[in-house]
């Protein structure tokens, strides 16, 4: 008669990790169509990960990081032309879930290490600003797009300011690798979708220079000035009607990071397998 034994194996098994991140964000969007890589911009992280079992986990992250973008770095005659810019700085908070492709063990050398992919939603804020001559400028209040002014673009629509807050889709993949029984390392690059078009203050059509009022005595606003810079590159090209950007795509960002976690709360449970 064949008979089946089991025995009582112990996996060990963190409670959590908390880390820190340290890397790069680059943006993707109306100044940056092509997905080009240029001036990568610094990222910080923390993050909490609550560990379910060897391969499942939630992890609760906030970072800081910097965007921009300029049409100087473009090849294309209508951007260069163009002439806009920006910066912004983001501070975002995310719930991921992360999946290990292997059994991770911090501490077993035949668990040492897995690439992962993680998943999850978030909010950030953003407020991009410009340079003009040499003065920074936040481009949100100034309503470059006509949002200040009640502007009606051809379908009839008014345009309306939009907010300093928008919710992130993170999507991701990861390498970690336990140097420690304590302490792992990762490597993660994740993709950020939103739901905003104006991280870089640019979307839809130009309104014209002569819908924005003057300042006192005529003088010349910034919201004139930083509608349309087409001016410093030649003649204007922002008549009302023309193409600023492209709404139906959102902006997106990515951050390419390193991070170091520790491990805390270990406890022990058994595994019946058989033999």
């Amino acid at each position: 008669m064949l008979g089946l034994n089991t025995r009582a194996q112990q996996s060990e098994l963190w409670q959590g990790e908390v880390g820190v991140t340290v890397g790069a964000a680059h943006y993707f969007g109306d100044l940056n169509p092509n997905t080009s890589i240029n001036r990568p911009k610094p990222a910080l992280g923390i993050f909490y990960l609550k560990e379910f079992n060897n391969y499942l986990g939630l992890r609760l992250s906030a970072h800081f990081a910097q965007l921009g973008y300029s049409d100087i770095y473009s090849d294309n005659t209508f951007q260069k032309r163009r002439n806009l810019s920006f910066n912004t700085n983001i501070w975002e908070v995310a719930m991921q879930g992360d999946f290990n492709f292997f059994k991770f063990i911090p501490g077993n050398p035949d668990h040492s290490f897995t690439p992962f992919i993680t998943i999850g939603a978030g909010i950030f804020t953003y407020d991009p600003y410009a340079y003009l001559a040499g003065r920074k400028v936040y481009l949100r209040p100034l309503g470059t797009e006509g949002q200040n002014i009640d502007y009606k673009d051809a379908s009839g629509t008014v345009r309306k300011p939009y907010g300093s807050m928008a919710a992130c889709f993170p999507i991701g993949i990861g390498f970690k690798y336990y140097v420690s029984k304590t302490m792992d390392l990762s490597l993660q690059i994740t993709h950020r979708l939103t739901t905003t078009d104006y991280i870089d203050d640019v979307s839809t059509t130009y309104v014209g220079i002569d819908k924005f009022p003057s300042g006192p005595g005529g003088a010349t606003t910034d919201a004139r000035l930083l509608q349309d810079r087409s001016y410093e590159t030649g003649t204007p090209i922002g008549v009302e009607g023309r193409q600023r950007g492209w709404s139906k795509q959102k902006d997106q960002y990515v951050i390419a990071e390193v991070g170091f976690s520790f491990a805390f709360g270990q406890y022990v449970c058994p595994d019946a397998n058989p033999e």
